[in-house]
């Protein structure tokens, strides 16, 4: 059975191209539009992972984040973050949120497959 990845961006291109490197590397994927429907999908499913931004409207995914690790069933969910961003502080409030790793765009999908194969051991 493939995992379940949630990917989680405002920008339908960067779903899309999330979407087509996971699926060709066998990995079933479901897309959500901001933090709010990245959060309801998260706690309606059963997801294996979750790769999200992290600056969008409605509710970035720093807060997303912190609203899903607050639910004793996805303590456990890796989270990855694909964002623009790089600063240092943020990914150290995105780590004690519950991010397990970041990866900045623009993205290799190569790296971002290698990234979550390693992260969900298969």
């Amino acid at each position: 059975m493939s995992a379940s990845i949630l990917a989680v961006d405002d920008s339908a291109s960067i779903r899309v191209a999330i979407k087509i490197a996971l699926s060709g590397a066998g990995y079933t994927v479901s897309e959500a539009v901001d933090g709010s429907d990245g959060l309801a999908k998260a706690q309606a499913g059963a997801y294996d992972l979750i790769v999200t931004d992290l600056n969008m409207p409605i509710m970035d995914g720093l807060t997303m984040i912190e609203e899903i690790r607050k639910s004793p069933a996805h303590t456990g969910v890796p989270i990855i973050f694909l964002t623009t961003e790089s600063d240092a502080a943020l990914k150290q409030r995105a780590k004690a949120a519950g991010a397990t790793g970041w990866l900045t765009k623009p993205f290799d999908p190569e790296q971002l497959t290698k990234i979550i194969k390693k992260v969900l051991g298969r």
